[in-house]
């Protein structure tokens, strides 16, 4: 499952870069892609424009799940991973609906520079 964006972001940006992603890492592995059971109805700030310690209460609740996920392992799709704030909040939200385990996969890792 890909990481949504809000619809916002969405319309901002014009594509989900985690779903390209997601797309293409499910053909190469032959696994199953569900870009639909996981959204984002919360409008949210962009995490990257929030300090780091604000990011976690920002996505609190931003994400939901429309259907059982009771015994699955889901692996999670998202492009860049700083603070992990998102990927938590995600797996929560995931956990909840019955997803027995969550992996994250993440194109990049921000690290949180020294200044």
């Amino acid at each position: 499952m890909p990481v949504p964006l809000s619809r916002q972001h969405l319309c901002e940006r014009g594509f989900n870069q985690a779903l390209e992603i997601a797309r293409l890492l499910a053909r190469a592995l032959a696994l199953p892609l569900d870009s639909t059971s996981l959204v984002r109805p919360k409008e949210t700030l962009p995490q990257s424009k929030l300090p780091w310690r604000a990011r976690k209460g920002n996505v609190r609740n931003a994400f939901a799940c429309t259907r059982d996920l009771t015994g699955e392992t889901v692996i999670v799709i998202d492009d860049v991973m700083t603070t992990g704030a998102t990927l938590d909040a995600v797996a929560r939200t995931l956990k909840d609906h019955g997803a027995t385990r969550v992996i994250n996969w993440v194109a990049t890792r921000a690290l949180k520079s020294a200044t």
